[in-house]
């Protein structure tokens, strides 16, 4: 899963020139003393920082301090809030209640894009039968470029998908294709203002950690992939705080920033306001013990073949197990399924009655 934040959009560095130092002293001082900052702490130094107040050299030293350990649960909950605050939304006839994202942190091995696998999948699965009546559930993915030019923005940009789609754009996607893409870096506005800092640092902050957390459709289930298991506990509790109905928070221990097919995965679960723990065995769910290079892509044309087989039914073995056991994780979390191993098999019939490939075809036509 690749990282959702807005990396790729820049600041001049002359809206920074009028800020005044000392906006920030107030947690540097708590950080320096080797404390914690609560959300509210948090919240006010992110509120400085989003509104172009603070002094580059103070935004620095709080990331730079925040990196030098785990940030608690609370400094994600606090820089959460005010990302969500001021993330430009995708407005949907949906209830957020009925939104799901597979968006993840980034920064682990890349495979072939996984989460995009994922969400298209669980979106044709979604889908409710004809005279169902079942709710509609409908997936938002968050997402942008890569470091390794294979995130979830290049690889449906090669596929088809106009990535760059408007909001009501969007909108049209997700309530008539059941899915839509929302390119972090055109709903992430006011991140701006810490983009040359960042840059700067050149290591990954809490700012890494956040994107999976700012859904632009507001999405309340999650699938969310992290690229050091110390993070699966901090970011559950925060998600349980703000208001996650159904999450899972997931990494492998082949470092996998998703639900691996080649090694066991450790699962937070988040279900109203609650968190546990679960470790799952990809061969207890009867799936074929697959190595790293079997699920690698190469470049993003390998990745992007790949996807491509797996919806439409030309790509088997560990490639579609990993696809089909992500996409199983995003129906539980959108109480489709009931368990991974039902989920497994509403997701391996969504590809083989062609509707994951309708799925894909219909939210290129949309999106353009």
């Amino acid at each position: 899963m690749e990282r959702t934040d807005s990396a790729s959009t820049a600041a001049a560095p002359s809206e920074f020139r009028q800020a005044t130092p000392g906006d920030l002293a107030p947690c540097l001082e708590v950080l320096l003393a080797g404390g914690t900052l609560n959300a509210d702490q948090t919240a006010s130094a992110f509120e400085t920082i989003m509104a172009g107040s603070a002094h580059p050299g103070e935004i620095g030293a709080l990331l730079a301090l925040l990196a030098t350990r785990v940030p608690s649960a609370e400094e994600i909950l606090g820089a959460a809030r005010v990302m969500r605050k001021h993330v430009d939304r995708v407005e949907s006839t949906l209830d957020p209640a009925c939104i799901v994202d597979t968006a993840g942190t980034g920064g682990a091995p890349k495979t072939f894009n996984v989460s995009t696998a994922a969400a298209i999948i669980a979106a044709a699965a979604f889908a409710p039968a004809p005279g169902s009546d079942q709710p509609t559930i409908a997936v938002a993915k968050h997402g942008n470029r890569s470091r390794t030019g294979r995130g979830s923005a290049e690889v449906l940009k090669a596929l088809g998908v106009n990535v760059d789609a408007d909001r009501p754009t969007q909108t049209r996607c997700l309530d008539e294709a059941g899915i839509c893409f929302c390119f972090a870096i055109h709903h992430h506005p006011a991140a701006k203002h810490a983009m040359h800092v960042r840059r700067a640092l050149g290591f990954p902050t809490i700012f890494n950690l956040l994107g999976p957390l700012t859904n632009p459709a507001g999405a309340r289930r999650q699938l969310i992939g992290v690229y050091d298991r110390r993070f699966l506990r901090p970011i559950a509790e925060a998600l349980a705080a703000l208001g996650a109905l159904r999450a899972m928070v997931v990494h492998s221990d082949d470092g996998l920033d998703e639900l691996s097919v080649t090694a066991p995965s450790t699962i937070m679960h988040v279900r109203e306001g609650e968190v546990h723990e679960e470790r799952i065995d990809p061969k207890e769910l009867g799936l074929a013990a697959a190595g790293l290079d079997e699920v690698t892509a190469l470049d993003l044309e390998e990745a992007t073949a790949m996807l491509r087989g797996v919806f439409y039914g030309t790509v088997t073995g560990p490639p579609r197990d990993l696809a089909l056991l992500n996409a199983a994780a995003t129906l539980v979390v959108g109480d489709r399924a009931g368990s991974l191993p039902q989920g497994l098999q509403l997701a391996a019939e969504a590809i083989d009655r062609g509707a994951a490939a309708e799925t894909l075809e219909r939210l290129i036509d949309l999106s353009n």
